[in-house]
């Protein structure tokens, strides 16, 4: 084994204080390797202690496996500056925690602290997620604050074959969609608050497992979505125009009171009849049709896979809909915020599973 090792080094506290956990990966620096991974709870404590406590787990198991060097990454800045010796420990609580840390690395004999954003830190932020669920007595999830986990075999639901999973993220807010007006085949960049949302979802879908590729709509609005997310994962990013959103025609642009007073009847109409469609434009039915061609092709093209559907409102309602095998009221009966993520699973024997609808926790997460 080599003397050189990376410590990948994680914690978090639902609450700031309340429910934390830490996880810790330690792998060979010239392979790439993993050698160990060590995670636990906390009980209720602040990030800081969690941040601490993984660095501290990190260094301990780095220390077993036999090295002689390290470099701790971490996404804590305070913690990177404080062990690099350029900022004070001036928090009481935190300097046994320092302390120990830094006679841990003395047995290692050279250890650098490297500061990285959470999407490089992935693994060690699961093991952190995990232990806290672990904690909480949850045994699996669909979600986590940063990634999106497949859970145990869904025996007890008949169905049959590994699934092809698909991780459904509307784009981020748009002038338009900030003012709820119906947004179909517009060139419509992100808000600022667009960005910041696709960044979050990015940071979430970061620590998602064996995801194969992004595939995105051609509209700017959800490629400016899925490219962080791409890159946060390190796949490919694909476009598919099959996922572009409904075409409204005449009514682009208006808020639904300003659709309805401009074609009152037909408005009414499209309402209850996914057969009609708005004044140059795009039934639900026809939109429905599209959507399903799509899925079919991505199950054919990728099998048993995860993949990350970067699109709009009406295809992932579509989606869901097949997934649920609802009715076309689904469609004025489900909300989809923007960036949200919802998950569904589509089986080879043509069983399908919903685990999660209209997520938006990484908005709010620290």
């Amino acid at each position: 084994m080599s003397r050189r090792v990376i410590i990948e080094a994680d914690g978090g506290s639902r609450g700031n204080p309340g429910p934390a956990g830490y996880g810790a990966v330690v792998r060979d620096a010239d392979t790439g390797e993993l050698l160990a991974e060590a995670s636990g709870g906390l009980g209720s404590t602040t990030n800081n202690v969690a941040e601490y406590s993984g660095l501290i787990a990190g260094l301990r198991a780095a220390v077993k496996e036999g090295a002689r060097s390290a470099e701790a990454r971490l996404d804590s800045k305070l913690v990177v500056e404080q062990m690099s010796g350029r900022w004070q420990v001036k928090q009481p609580h935190l300097r046994p925690l320092a302390r120990e840390a830094a006679e841990l690395a003395r047995r290692l004999g050279d250890v650098r602290y490297t500061w990285v954003p959470r999407a490089r830190n992935a693994h060690a932020d699961r093991l952190a997620n995990e232990a806290m669920d672990a904690q909480a007595g949850v045994t699996c999830h669909a979600a986590s604050q940063t990634g999106v986990h497949r859970g145990p075999p869904v025996h007890w639901s008949g169905a049959t074959g590994s699934s092809t999973r698909l991780l459904m993220l509307r784009h981020g807010q748009t002038e338009h969609s900030a003012q709820r007006r119906y947004s179909g085949r517009a060139d419509l960049p992100l808000t600022e608050l667009g960005e910041r949302q696709a960044a979050a979802a990015a940071a979430r879908l970061a620590g998602t497992d064996g995801v194969a590729a992004v595939v995105s709509s051609p509209l700017p609005r959800a490629r400016r979505t899925a490219k962080p997310v791409a890159d946060a994962l390190g796949v490919p990013l694909n476009v598919h125009d099959g996922l572009i959103e409904a075409d409204f025609g005449a009514w682009e642009g208006l808020t639904f009171a300003e659709a309805s007073a401009r074609d009152p009847d037909l408005h009414t109409r499209w309402l209850t009849d996914t057969s009609v469609a708005p004044p140059g434009g795009e039934s639900m039915d026809a939109v429905h049709h599209r959507v399903r061609r799509v899925r079919d092709q991505l199950i054919a093209e990728h099998g048993a896979a995860t993949l990350v559907v970067v699109s709009h409102v009406t295809p992932i309602k579509a989606l869901l809909r097949m997934a649920l095998d609802a009715g076309p009221s689904l469609l004025h009966r489900l909300h989809l915020d923007v960036t949200s993520l919802s998950v569904a699973e589509f089986y080879p024997d043509g069983a399908a599973m919903v685990s999660l609808v209209n997520d938006t926790g990484h908005l709010t997460s620290r």
